[in-house]
């Protein structure tokens, strides 16, 4: 980071050049970090040029943080019947049933009913188990509501390809595959969709013009509420069930630039 930028803006930025950025972004984290993330193919300069106008709003954000009240540490499951965790929305039971399956399985319907052997399976295993399930799940959902959106938007997809992004919620290659985070499947249904639309919406325009906007606008006149949604709770989402050897539970950031 160019000590001279950063003096100049009086802010703890954080370069990261990305051959996969499309355009510059900056993101505002929770404690405080600017990063600034640069496409390969754009100067420096240019980068911190971008950054300088919208110091204003990067500078509001990190009051916004300092403000907002600290989320408590995430929580392993105690797999003693009284965990709940979120699915579409809803606080469901997290049940544990002993069996003597070398295999744990997962049923979920009114609950989360992860069936194992306690004394032989251990904590990471089981944790691996449910968010398995919970991905597969996701898969599903977001393959029906893809399917519908992209007949209404009547446009085409690949994929979906469902994953366990850091700090995306969904994406869309030039080529059409859309990608999406299986954590979208604990928040309420509506926000999945707006992810869904969002990416579908690029098949239309690979960017985020005034044109883009008003076409997710089309399709969901009331986006804004669920992108706020996911901006205000979107680190919960991580926390939950966070993956083996995370040292970032809570990867929530308020972004501008190339993002949901």
């Amino acid at each position: 980071m160019p000590s001279a930028e950063a003096a100049l803006l009086a802010l703890q930025v954080v370069e990261r050049i990305s051959p996969q950025a499309r355009s510059i972004r900056i993101e505002v984290r929770p404690d405080g970090r600017v990063l600034l993330v640069i496409p390969r193919t754009v100067p420096k300069r240019a980068a911190y040029d971008f950054l300088r106008s919208r110091e204003d709003w990067v500078r509001r954000k990190v009051v916004e943080w300092q403000q907002h009240p600290k989320a408590p540490a995430p929580q392993p499951p105690r797999w003693d019947g009284r965990d709940r965790i979120p699915l579409r929305g809803l606080r469901m039971p997290l049940l544990l049933v002993p069996t003597r399956s070398a295999r744990p399985l997962v049923r979920i319907d009114e609950a989360i009913t992860l069936f194992c052997a306690p004394a032989q399976t251990s904590p990471a295993a089981r944790a691996t188990a449910v968010r398995r399930s919970l991905r597969e799940l996701a898969r599903r959902e977001s393959l029906h509501i893809l399917q519908d959106e992209a007949t209404r938007l009547g446009v085409d997809f690949e994929g979906p390809r469902v994953a366990d992004q850091r700090s995306l919620w969904g994406s869309c290659t030039p080529a059409g595959l859309i990608s999406l985070n299986w954590r979208l499947i604990l928040a309420p249904t509506e926000v999945l969709r707006y992810v869904v639309i969002h990416e579908l919406c690029h098949r239309r325009h690979l960017n985020h013009s005034k044109r883009f906007w008003h076409l997710v606008n089309r399709q969901m006149p009331d986006f804004e509420n669920w992108r706020a949604w996911l901006r205000e709770h979107g680190a919960g989402l991580h926390a939950v069930l966070p993956k083996a050897g995370s040292d970032e539970p809570n990867p929530q950031f308020d972004l501008l630039g190339d993002g949901v």
